[in-house]
């Protein structure tokens, strides 16, 4: 039997069943599997995902709670350590994420409804994001004015201080075919539950939702993208994920203000010329570079002494800086080996000279360089991970050209 407690979003209930478990995390773009265990409680105020939402977090006594899923009527929480069945437990609830997903999810709902009353975009889908959620209209694109019109009739319902009220009813009531539904899903149980805006809106519903619209404090329309198959994603955020938004965005603006020492209002105006300053210089610096490479090449090439091996690096290089001195030197008799990038970091490498020996030596070299490459036709050209070894990669090319030229192969 559940029993509140007087700690706020607390209840004390027992243990079903523990089954191990596995389950995918995602941590730093990786999905990870976890080992765990999948428990069921007599009752539980965790609300498992479904509906769009995202499932609630919390703990049970001392092991969070990482995922809660359903299961024909049971909700499963993973834990990461084992509890006995029958044992009595306090479970937590993780308010601020649930109240956060209350608030999107009402919101949805909200804009769902106005959208069809007063532009005929029916829903067909929505998703609540983790920073910002969307809800995707059965149309193609949305006239101009539009979406300003529909953020400013939320709002005004949002003012209004309407009811939203929670309905249970059996699957067999004629009032469950007067509800807006995608339909149930093939496992569900018990009662229907129906989520109604008062005057405005009654929906068959699943997740969590505030008593109140004006819980949502207010909703931001960031805009519309557009979707597939003749779809519109409309963008959104509600409630406290509106005051992050805007204090985010003016401490940026303010970041912006120091670095470009203008007004806000300018900001577009100043970046737009930073970007058209920085590819001229870039066309510049790019134009000198490859006369740099002819002028070294050049340089080479008039020494009495220059022999049959040449090697340079110069940090701010690429690929075409390397192959301009490769192509002016010539290879054909010449063994080249040319790096750019950081000195003992990550950067590129061109090894050019007589078919046989790049052959040989250009594997050999990238493997120094702890990179990859590929060749042909006397050339073999890679990234390197790591200009560490250069110096030794140089030894080992120079000594081969050496070799070569005293005709001791």
């Amino acid at each position: 039997m559940l029993r509140y407690c007087t700690i706020p979003f607390t209840f004390i209930t027992s243990v079903v069943s523990c089954a191990p478990a596995e389950l995918k995390l995602e941590s730093n773009g990786k999905k990870e599997k976890v080992k765990g265990f999948n428990v069921v409680l007599n009752d539980t105020i965790l609300f498992p995902e479904g509906g769009g939402q995202p499932d609630d977090h919390g703990t049970i006594e001392s092991s969070l709670v990482l995922r809660v899923t359903r299961q024909g009527p049971e909700a499963l929480h993973f834990v990461t350590s084992a509890l006995e069945q029958g044992q009595e437990v306090r479970l937590k609830l993780d308010w601020e994420r649930r109240f956060d997903h209350m608030q999107q999810h009402s919101g949805q709902h909200l804009i769902t409804a106005l959208a069809d009353a007063m532009l005929g975009y029916k829903t067909t889908s929505w998703e609540l994001g983790r920073q910002r959620s969307s809800i995707e209209l059965d149309t193609a694109t949305v006239k101009p004015g539009e979406m300003e019109a529909l953020e400013a009739a939320v709002n005004e319902k949002i003012r209004a201080h309407i009811p939203v009220n929670v309905q249970l009813l059996s699957k067999d009531d004629p009032a469950v075919e007067k509800v807006r539904s995608r339909g149930l899903p093939d496992d569900h149980a018990g009662p229907i539950r129906i989520i109604d805006i008062e005057g405005i809106d009654a929906n068959m519903c699943c997740g969590t939702h505030v008593s109140n619209l004006s819980d949502l404090q207010v909703i931001k329309i960031l805009g519309t993208e557009k979707g597939k198959k003749n779809k519109t994603n409309l963008i959104f955020i509600a409630g406290n994920r509106v005051l992050k938004y805007v204090e985010k965005s003016y401490s940026t603006e303010k970041s912006l203000t120091a670095f470009l020492k203008t007004l806000p209002e300018e900001h577009v105006d100043a970046v737009d010329k930073l970007q058209k300053t920085a590819k001229r210089l870039q066309k510049s610096n790019l134009t000198i570079l490859r006369d740099m490479a002819v002028l070294i090449a050049q340089d080479f090439k008039s020494r009495p002494d220059r022999g049959n091996f040449f090697s340079f690096h110069y940090k701010d290089g690429d690929n075409e800086f390397m192959n301009i001195i490769a192509n002016e030197i010539g290879f054909k008799d010449t063994v080249i080996f040319l790096t750019v990038g950081e000195e003992k970091g990550a950067g590129l490498f061109l090894l050019a000279g007589p078919e046989d020996i790049i052959t040989e030596f250009g594997p050999r070299v990238a493997e120094l360089l702890q990179g990859k490459g590929s060749g042909k036709s006397g050339r073999f050209q890679g990234k390197a991970n790591s200009l560490a070894k250069r110096a030794a990669a140089e030894t080992l090319v120079q000594e081969q050209s050496r070799r070569r030229s005293a005709g001791e192969e």
